[in-house]
């Protein structure tokens, strides 16, 4: 792209005050120069918006000024961790043991006779009472709940769990969590 020699004069001429504008805004002469840099590259690609005979100098600075603001809001949500520290204490847990773990309880469930996993689907898992269970099933509130207990032992089983307890509550680092909270 080409530009009107007398417009590039003007952006050479400008560019040590964009400068000092941008060590001001930014504290940083590295920044600043990539600022001014940045700033520079812009107005070159939208030269075609330059009004011709307006103050070359205050658009420049308009541009450069927005785009501190726009760096500023992104470097704002970002963490500086140049050595990777913070990164490294960083942990997710991986999301193929969710997987595999739900793929099990479905087999387990298949296992289940028809009654006791209808009732601890609807117990356990639809958040049913045990009175709408049985209602919903047509038997005694008993009989749900034997269901239920029958269902949630021979699931452990199945799925060889040693604590139910423990492995069918909350993992270690939600209850921490609900700790911290209560």
């Amino acid at each position: 792209m080409t530009i009107d020699s007398s417009l590039r004069d003007h952006m050479l001429r400008a560019t040590p005050n964009l400068r000092a504008f941008a060590i001001s805004l930014t504290s940083n002469v590295d920044r600043a120069d990539d600022l001014v840099q940045e700033t520079l590259v812009r107005a070159i690609a939208n030269i075609h918006r330059f009004q011709p005979g307006t103050n070359m100098q205050a658009w420049l600075f308009t541009i450069l000024r927005n785009l501190f603001h726009s760096e500023y809001r992104k470097r704002r949500r970002e963490v500086e961790d140049a050595d990777g520290k913070y990164a490294a204490t960083l942990a997710v847990q991986p999301a193929q043991g969710a997987h595999l773990d739900f793929d099990d309880l479905q087999k387990a469930l298949a296992r289940l006779p028809h009654d006791q996993r209808e009732a601890l689907l609807l117990v356990g898992a639809s958040g049913f009472s045990y009175e709408q269970a049985a209602e919903i099933c047509g038997c005694a509130v008993g009989t749900i709940k034997s269901r239920v207990n029958r269902a949630r032992t021979r699931l452990a089983e199945l799925m060889r769990l040693e604590d139910l307890e423990e492995e069918l509550g909350p993992d270690r680092l939600t209850l921490s969590a609900l700790q911290a909270v209560a």
